[in-house]
């Protein structure tokens, strides 16, 4: 792929990443829909070009959704794990056993949402009093029902990667010369 194409599909996916951020503004329900949809794109830049331009792109991605997209939960969760998250996953799954791969994914998953919902708590101004007010126990049960959509994100993507080198690599190769 030449050097203009590489930049064009990385600023499209920048584009089209933010473009979806500022749903969250307009539809509250997709606050954890979003970032994951918008770190899903990330996949196709690390498969068609390599880790490097899909960090850019996913630094681009978090740093213009933290300026510019009004919710800012939804721009920390692209920031703090959706964003880089595919990128990580080639890399543990190439390289590491199926085992640790998996400690190491929940892990990382469950010690980036609970940081970043004290950054968000601490210093941005989002309230979690509604989960206070469910009992001592709804963090805990909120972290591993995370924990289970983690694990079912992860499958999902999984299987869109297979899809896509399976049935639409060849197209889209052919557009991006």
């Amino acid at each position: 792929m030449k050097q203009t194409s590489k930049t064009a599909l990385c600023g499209m996916t920048a584009a089209i990443s933010v473009a979806l951020m500022f749903l969250a503004s307009w539809i509250p329900f997709l606050t954890y829909a979003l970032p994951a949809v918008t770190g899903a794109f990330i996949i196709l830049i690390t498969i068609e070009i390599d880790k490097k331009w899909a960090f850019a792109t996913y630094l681009v991605t978090s740093v213009l959704s933290l300026l510019i997209v009004p919710n800012k939960e939804v721009a920390m969760l692209l920031a703090c794990f959706f964003g880089y998250y595919p990128i990580l996953k080639s890399i543990f799954e190439s390289k590491l056993p199926r085992i640790l791969e998996f400690i190491i994914k929940v892990l990382l998953f469950d010690i980036t949402m609970v940081l970043s919902y004290i950054v968000m708590i601490k210093f941005m101004g989002i309230s979690f009093d509604d989960v206070y007010r469910l009992g001592k126990f709804a963090v805990p049960i909120l972290l591993m029902l995370g924990t289970a959509t983690f694990l079912m994100y992860d499958l999902a993507l999984t299987r869109l990667i297979s899809l896509y080198l399976i049935k639409w690599q060849k197209r889209f190769r052919k557009l991006f010369k």
